[in-house]
């Protein structure tokens, strides 16, 4: 709280996409150092897909930011929402999840959080804790707060009702159970993705209906994935985790499209913006090699999870095996699983999801199809093809530039 107003907003506009209302952050903290109250930020977190990735840890880190200013972090686990299924930016409605999933999921959550945010400084809470209390009574009496037309405002329930497709009632209630978490905790800021927005400035209103002064909307930009063309996401295989292995996160880094580094370095890095400015300075003048810029980034990035050590090593792992296209050192030895193996065969993206190279099928296939997939130094671009198992002991089977295991 000893930092200045003006050094505060300098940090914590950094990577922002939106502030809503434009004036709100400057009139939150200027009351926070008048009244000496930290700010209380919320976070809503359904645990649908457990593991976080640089992407959600953009939104993370952004909190930490608020933490080190002496603000306190309010983390809303959705063990109560997750069960009805948030669409949102998508044309249908989310699986609904069980509770036991739901629970499994929210412990791994915290498991990670701590990686990045300052556990002095967090609070975490179900939201089952209220909306699971209660009554249908209650529910209408919620459900009176807002009307139906501004609940239709929101572009995917047009959308999905402009092409006949079905919206439950239960996603309409969505939006006002995300409002009322703000109201429940009394949170003064609310963080997301820019796709939250709506539902973010839907727990502004009911705080006004509720008689608190209502919060205000920070939204971070989705980060771009792998694949350079859609946000990062873990069931599109395009993501890089923040539990990941040095070695691994190291050259998922490097193999970024080039046009993505900068902002990589700005939503992911502690790098002083001014500094960023350069480098995209000097990548478009041509005096920084991609290359040297890349490792810059993913030396900066591993340094942030697993220390600066660990990135020099990585770094240097990597211009080893992919430089001189040797071997690791070490590779990771495992048995194919006997129930992938039919008829003594098995199939290539099960196997390799099966040995951890590859998330799921899906990702498996579309690396094959990449070309980025060789077994024992021979590349197999057919994503349909199935090898005989006896053939595999022994052999060393390489995804991407740095992903490697080895047969027994």
């Amino acid at each position: 709280m000893e930092e200045s107003i003006e050094r505060q907003l300098q940090v914590l506009q950094r990577g922002v996409a939106a502030i809503i209302p434009e004036d709100g952050l400057r009139e939150k903290l200027e009351k926070s150092a008048r009244t000496s109250k930290p700010l209380r930020v919320k976070l809503g977190l359904d645990p649908t897909a457990p593991d976080i990735h640089l992407g959600f840890a953009v939104v993370l880190r952004k909190l930490r930011q608020f933490q080190q200013f002496g603000h306190v972090a309010c983390l809303i686990i959705g063990d109560f929402t997750a069960m009805i299924g948030d669409p949102t930016g998508r044309s249908k409605t989310r699986p609904q999840l069980s509770r036991e999933e739901v629970e499994a999921n929210a412990r791994t959550y915290q498991q990670q959080l701590y990686r990045i945010l300052m556990p002095e400084r967090t609070e975490i809470y179900f939201n089952s804790d209220w909306l699971g209390k209660m009554t249908f009574a209650d529910v209408i009496q919620l459900a009176s707060k807002y009307t139906v037309a501004r609940i239709l405002e929101r572009d995917d329930f047009q959308n999905r009702l402009a092409e006949g497709k079905p919206l439950g009632m239960h996603e309409i209630l969505y939006p006002l159970c995300q409002g009322y978490d703000s109201v429940a905790i009394q949170s003064d800021i609310e963080m997301g993705g820019t796709d939250q927005i709506f539902n973010n400035l839907v727990g502004r209103d009911l705080q006004r209906e509720y008689g608190q002064d209502p919060q205000i909307v920070i939204a971070m930009p989705l980060l771009v994935g792998l694949d350079g063309v859609e946000k990062m996401s873990k069931s599109l295989g395009n993501y890089i985790g923040i539990t990941e292995p040095p070695d691994q996160m190291f050259g998922k880094v490097m193999s970024l499209p080039d046009e993505l580094m900068v902002s990589y370095f700005e939503l992911c890095t502690d790098v002083p913006m001014d500094e960023v400015r350069q480098i995209a300075l000097g990548l478009n003048n041509g005096t920084l090699h991609p290359m040297e810029v890349k490792r810059r980034l993913a030396r900066e990035i591993v340094g942030i999870y697993h220390g600066a050590q660990a990135a020099q090593e990585a770094d240097r792992e990597f211009m080893r095996v992919f430089s001189a296209r040797e071997l690791p050192e070490e590779i990771a030895e495992y048995d194919v699983p006997a129930d992938i193996v039919k008829d003594g065969k098995v199939w290539l993206p099960r196997l390799l999801a099966a040995l951890d190279l590859v998330s799921s099928n899906s990702e498996g296939r579309r690396m094959i199809q990449q070309g980025a997939v060789e077994i024992n130094g021979v590349r197999h671009t057919d994503p349909n093809e199935e090898i005989e198992v006896a053939a595999l002991r022994g052999a060393v089977i390489r995804v991407g530039k740095l992903r490697f295991a080895r047969v027994r």
